[in-house]
């Protein structure tokens, strides 16, 4: 499911500073490449066994994203179900509110710590 009007979208940030506001907010960067990366924050309902992932994509404006002062711009915002053995569905799988909710409160949160 993407998330729309997260406010996020289109936000630019230096590498290093990205890299260190999302850790702060519980995210890790799992999947990059020279021109983009991906940061993923885990949320676990216990009740249902599940795992929801929060996905934000990024891809480089300036630089190589081996370089710390690479810029970066917030693309996409994503989440979705954890699937067997291993991956994320982001299209069919229903999420809950509860997890949505916290997706967006979690959003907010990196949106103040980015500004």
């Amino acid at each position: 499911m993407i998330i729309e009007n997260a406010g996020l979208k289109g936000l630019k940030s230096e590498l290093s500073h990205l890299d260190q506001v999302l850790e702060q907010a519980g995210f890790v960067r799992w999947q990059w490449e020279y021109y983009r990366a991906t940061y993923d924050y885990k949320m676990i309902d216990q009740e249902e066994n599940k795992d929801y992932y929060l996905r934000i994509n990024a891809r480089v404006v300036e630089g190589k994203l081996e370089s710390p002062r690479a810029v970066l711009e917030l693309e996409s915002f994503y989440i979705g179900v954890a699937t067997f053995p291993h991956g994320v569905d982001y299209e069919e799988s229903q999420i809950s509110k509860t997890y949505i909710k916290q997706a967006e409160q979690k959003l907010n949160e990196i949106k103040q710590l980015l500004s």
